[in-house]
This record gives structure tokens, C-alpha cells and sequence, in this order.
């Protein structure tokens, strides 16, 4: 496909709520509705029983399977303007039943930008205390991991076996850099 140059008109071509198909050129996009992006929330437990980190499992239609994902949600879906650590907060809680009292904000991070505009903004949570089940809202079904870091290679291979599907961002456990602080 071609470049299109930076003047060339972008055309919806649909939009729903929460997703827009675009066109600009020959170059067909997805972008989010309203200008919403996402907080993907790294949730380290260190604890008396070791380090974890907590990954949540939810049926996801477009896979049609259970994909094991680091905890994430909509920033802006409902309050236009809201700040990424305020969504990450409320997001870790509603589906982990974790709180944080360390938050750190790694950065801006594109999922899959040959195909789809959206940006999530990555947070690295500490300092965790557990305050409900979790689970998420509206019939969210959210099934929530604490899974041991020394030895996280196995728990995702053995989530892999039984048919889950693994979200790209997972993969950053298996590579480390971020859970060192």
C-alpha cells in the first residue's frame, strides 16, 4: 500500500460507540471513538511469599477464547478529559480488587499501529493491598491471577496449553526491565 501524504482526507467509513473505521488513501485503520485510549496497569505484588504479578483472564469475542491480559480499561469511556492514573486506579480495583499505593507511569505504548490508532498509557502499580474479589463490572466475568514472578514462563505456558490466549503485553513478564523497581 502507499503512503498517504499528511493532506490526504481521512473518511469514516463507520462508528460505533467505542470504535471508528477509517480511510485515508488506500490505508484502512481502527481508531477509538471520542479521542479514548487505555491505562494497562502492571500490578506487582511484593510479599511475604514472594513477588507476583497479577493478570486477569476474560473471554474476549473477537478471539473467541479466554485471553490472559494485564489488568487494563478505557480512559475517558464515561468521563471525557480523565487522566490515565485515575482510570488505572479504578480499573485495577474494579477488576482485580487490588489498590495500589505506588503508581508510576511508564509511558505511551501503540499495540498494533499498522492497523489500529489506539494508544495505551502503561502504569506500573506497588505497594498493593487487597480490598474485594475483583472480578469486574457488568457481567465482566474477570478471573483474576496472582501469579509468582520466579517461575512466570511456566504459568503463562501452562495458561497457553489450555487454550487461553496470551494479550502481546503479557509477553513484557517474560522479557523483564520493568519489574525491577
Amino acid at each position: 500500500m502507499t503512503r498517504p501524504g499528511p493532506d490526504t482526507l481521512i473518511e469514516t467509513r463507520w462508528e460505533g460507540r467505542f470504535i471508528t473505521v477509517k480511510q485515508q488513501g488506500s490505508w484502512e485503520y481502527v481508531s477509538r471513538s471520542r479521542g479514548i485510549h487505555a491505562a494497562v496497569i502492571l500490578a506487582i505484588d511484593d510479599a511475604e511469599d514472594g513477588r507476583h504479578v497479577i493478570l486477569v483472564e476474560q473471554y474476549r469475542v473477537p478471539l473467541k477464547v479466554q485471553c490472559l491480559e494485564l489488568p487494563a480499561g478505557l480512559v475517558g469511556d464515561e468521563t471525557a478529559g480523565e487522566a490515565s492514573e485515575i482510570a488505572a486506579e479504578r480499573e485495577l480495583e474494579e477488576e482485580t480488587g487490588y489498590r495500589a499505593a505506588h503508581w508510576r507511569t511508564v509511558g505511551e505504548f501503540y499495540s498494533s499501529p499498522g492497523m489500529v490508532s489506539e494508544s495505551f498509557t502503561l502504569l506500573v502499580a506497588t505497594g498493593l493491598t487487597k480490598v474485594s474479589d475483583g472480578g469486574g463490572v457488568g457481567g465482566e466475568d474477570i478471573i483474576v491471577h496472582r501469579a509468582p514472578l520466579d517461575g512466570i514462563e511456566d504459568f503463562i505456558a501452562a495458561k497457553r496449553a489450555e487454550g487461553c490466549g496470551i494479550d502481546v503485553r503479557v509477553a513484557m513478564l517474560l522479557a523483564g526491565g520493568l519489574l525491577g523497581e
